[in-house]
């Protein structure tokens, strides 16, 4: 193999020389080609992929007897071009009557692969770069049984936090942020007009209402975009995005419908809400807060609802110790103490000096908020009997309203789930003179804006009275 492998690598250097000359192809080309290259040795360097196998078995020790399996190395055994392994027992992941016989569940096998990938990819950094069904089997007990460790990447701090950074700007369509991050991250060429490449991201998301959560239709639709602007992608995020794409085709051979973007989602949360250094809480800021420093309010909702939802099921599984099949590796869940720093933080932004765009937007919801109870439409809504079983029809102010309605009912369930560690963040907030300077901001603010709403709306809603009153008359005779 060594010597078919050498001829191949020359023969690559020649072709890949000459149509760099003749046909003015990347100039990246052969940086490509000796990565390849390089990848192809490694893979049959036996005692490298010994040394790999035993690294990523070391990353998932405290893992081993619940869900993730590795084979043990031989070294007595093992040469650079022999490897001998601990053999397992499996059933291939396509295997579909095989593991409904076993009786696995297809769910948590997906969850230990999702977990795996994602922890290598956004939280260790040494990951396997090629984890397709041949390389994934399935135990009797349930565990995933990872081989071929031949294909190994590491993948820098820097290209974690910008491939976590990547993901909220694309879940949040934030065309300028996503140009921004391929210039940090060194995917685009010197001297390329950022405002060009944001235009062309935007246009290739359309109008919505096709975007997709399939990674391989997200690449579809950034392809066009990466030659027409002549990306680069280093060696270690092209073994990312293989390893994302092998990742998805393997759970796909499990539930047809799986998303490997949606289901990630909430790991990257996770790491956003646990990880307290500062790249890390200005991404989580950009999650919530626009560029112009207002706020996304139906993001934040949704934030929200998913902590309460998975610190209430995290709390009702610690009750019920001998059922944890669902979440094995508690992946999903959010750690309550992380939640509520990460609150904090937020707040004490809010209140900074930097944070200044963000209370002047803050204020002008928090009216707006108000305000829509004192409007014509709202003492309308609370007066007709259809109002409940209005849907899509609603005025744009009444779904922001319900929106903040539901984020403070979702929050409440939170703070339920740990009151002291909420009681004492809240104490320590409300003794800051920076808090009570913007309270009497907004309430001074209420006051001066009320003292117009309120008489209006005070003679509509007596209006609405009468006339329910007259009507309820009229039927009555």
């Amino acid at each position: 193999m060594a010597l078919s492998l050498t001829l191949d690598a020359l023969l690559f250097h020649m072709i890949g020389g000459q149509l760099k000359r003749f046909a003015e192809a990347r100039k990246d080309l052969l940086v490509a080609v000796n990565e390849m290259v390089r990848h192809m040795f490694e893979e049959i360097d036996y005692v490298l992929e010994g040394h790999n196998a035993e690294r990523f078995a070391s990353i998932y020790a405290c893992y081993s007897k619940n869900g993730i399996k590795v084979p043990k190395i031989y070294w007595n055994l093992t040469r650079k071009a022999v490897l001998t392994m601990e053999w397992i027992d499996g059933i291939k992941l396509t295997d579909e009557f095989r593991l409904k016989e076993a009786f696995l569940d297809r769910k948590k096998l997906i969850d230990q692969g999702m977990y795996c990938s994602l922890r290598q990819l956004l939280e260790v950094g040494f990951f396997h770069a090629d984890p397709h069904p041949g390389n994934l089997v399935a135990t009797a007990d349930g565990s995933l049984a990872y081989f071929d460790f031949g294909m190994m990447g590491d993948i820098p701090r820097h290209y974690r936090v910008g491939l976590i950074q990547v993901l909220v700007h694309f879940v949040n369509r934030d065309s300028l942020g996503l140009a921004n991050d391929f210039l940090s991250l060194g995917f685009i060429p010197e001297g390329v007009d950022i405002k060009t490449v944001s235009d062309a991201l935007q246009s290739s998301f359309g109008d919505g209402s096709r975007q997709s959560r399939d990674f391989q239709a997200i690449m579809n639709q950034l392809y066009d975009v990466m030659y027409e602007f002549n990306f680069s992608l280093p060696p270690d995020y092209a073994l990312v995005i293989r390893a994302l794409g092998s990742l998805e085709g393997t759970a796909k051979a499990l539930d047809p419908d799986f998303k490997v973007v949606e289901s990630a989602y909430p790991f990257v949360i996770g790491r956003l809400l646990a990880d307290p250094t500062p790249d890390m809480r200005r991404i989580l800021m950009e999650l919530i807060i626009r560029s112009d420093g207002s706020i996304r309010w139906n993001r934040l909702e949704r934030l929200i609802a998913a902590i309460a939802e998975q610190a209430s099921a995290s709390a009702s599984e610690a009750t019920k110790p001998e059922d944890k099949s669902s979440n094995p590796l508690g992946w999903k869940s959010f750690d309550m103490r992380a939640v509520v720093s990460a609150t904090e933080d937020v707040f004490q932004f809010i209140l900074s000096d930097k944070g200044l765009r963000v209370r002047i937007f803050l204020a002008r919801d928090i009216i707006k908020a108000a305000d829509i109870f004192l409007q014509d439409e709202v003492v309308e809504w609370i007066f007709n009997d259809k109002a409940q079983s209005r849907d899509t029809s609603e005025p744009e102010g009444h779904a922001m309203l319900m929106r903040v309605v539901n984020g403070l009912k979702s929050f409440r369930h939170a703070i339920n789930l740990a009151p002291e560690m909420w009681t004492a963040m809240l104490i320590r907030m409300a003794l800051k003179p920076e808090v009570h300077k913007f309270a009497f901001d907004i309430i001074s603010a209420l006051v001066i804006h009320s003292t117009h709403k309120v008489p209006e709306a005070l003679w509509i809603c007596i209006s609405r009275v009468l006339h329910k009153v007259v009507e309820n008359c009229s039927n009555v005779d």
